[in-house]
């Protein structure tokens, strides 16, 4: 069978939120395929055994070892993307691993040197740098056609930290708030475009509900080391919506209703955290209605982003892009129906079946890990703080 004719054979490790958005995906795409898949909760498993008809576990071991398996997806929690990645690597199994890669720098290099020694393939699936907005732009920043590349200004509004959550996805120092899982988009997209080595970051937070007691918005600014500056902004408290600057698309790329607060009103209704995980597994995980919906019609997005060059600013819209220069406007219109996660299979299959290197790597998703770090540093410290 040729690398192009050959189609890798997934193993979903996890299938909440992220697992359970991924899978169709592996279904869909030309070059992989669903073999497996495990999770610790039995309903979640009986749904995908219904829809894909392969097996599941309900231990990451038993997934991994399973011979008609040739890659993973992990997507369990943060705390466990180290020790699922080094025994996917041993048993010889391909990885992609959700964002973040790990939660310290020791993880990160563990996890590169564990898929150097077996010979697997490791990639961090950031899927909001992987969409073809940020693809676009990148070709753009890359081919200098309108010149340097000055300035990134990134800005997002959600209702990220009223979605249900584990009690860890509320702590912090276990990978929980925006600056573990959201932030990082913004930064991992910022890298991408900036194209040089990160030189130092400085950071504010706030946390403003003691419900959440977590991080919840943030401010940034991103040195670059050839010159490029990037300023970050996040709040995931269900108040402004920044999608009703972006013609009221998700960032999955549909229509949507305007609903402040309606998450946050739906969550302070419920009696107790009990109900809260029942949500989170049930509603958000694998199979569950918060993901049930129709066709993607515009460009998926993380928010507001706008790139200076020293010849046209750059603006990411729900068709594609924006061009700001010395003769007007011009748009670049990209197809809906390919996303950030199409990208992540394509770059990966890419590495794997035909040998080309991956731009994606465990070393770019350590970068953005350190970046990560390097902020709530700064925050800790309230001053600047410069990365080796």
């Amino acid at each position: 069978m040729s690398a192009q004719s050959r189609r890798l054979r997934f193993g979903v490790l996890g299938l909440g939120i992220a697992g359970g958005i991924m899978a169709p995906y592996l279904a869909q795409h030309p070059r992989t395929c669903v073999a497996g898949a495990a999770d610790r909760h039995a309903g979640l498993r009986q749904r995908f055994e219904q829809d894909f008809g392969v097996p599941t576990d309900d231990d990451a071991a038993a997934l991994l070892r399973r011979p008609e398996i040739d890659a993973v997806y992990i997507a369990t929690p943060h705390q466990f993307h180290r020790e699922h990645a080094l025994m996917a690597a041993e048993l010889g199994k391909h990885v992609i691993v959700e964002k973040p890669m790990a939660l310290t720098l020791a993880d990160c290099d563990a996890m590169i040197e564990a898929a150097q020694r077996h010979g697997v393939t490791l990639i961090v699936g950031h899927t909001n740098s992987f969409d073809p907005a940020i693809g676009r732009l990148h070709q753009l920043a890359v081919s200098g056609e309108f010149g340097r590349l000055a300035m990134l200004l990134m800005w997002n509004y959600t209702d990220f930290l009223y979605r249900p959550r584990r009690p860890e996805e509320l702590d912090t120092r276990q990978g929980g708030g925006i600056l573990f899982n959201q932030v990082p988009h913004q930064i991992d997209i910022a890298r991408l475009l900036a194209g040089a080595p990160l030189r130092s970051v400085r950071a504010m937070t706030a946390t403003l509900d003691p419900r959440r007691p977590t991080e919840g918005c943030c401010t940034a600014l991103l040195d670059f080391s050839n010159g490029v500056a990037a300023s970050l902004t996040y709040s995931g408290y269900d108040h402004f919506d920044s999608d009703e600057l972006h013609g009221w698309i998700s960032s999955i790329g549909r229509p949507k209703q305007p609903r402040h607060g309606a998450t946050r009103r739906s969550l302070l209704a419920l009696p107790d955290g009990a109900h809260e995980q029942r949500q989170r597994s049930e509603r958000y995980g694998y199979g569950g209605d918060a993901y049930k919906l129709g066709p993607r019609t515009h460009q998926s997005h993380f928010g507001t982003l706008i790139a200076t060059f020293e010849r046209a600013d750059v603006r990411t819209t729900p068709a594609g892009l924006a061009i700001y220069h010395d003769d007007g406007v011009s748009e670049i219109s990209l197809p809906p129906e390919v996303d950030g996660r199409v990208a992540v299979l394509d770059e990966f299959c890419a590495a794997v079946l035909d040998g080309r290197p991956a731009v994606h790597d465990g070393e770019f998703g350590r970068g953005t890990v350190e970046a990560s770090l390097a902020l709530l540093d700064s925050v800790r410290q309230r001053r600047e703080v410069f990365l080796r």
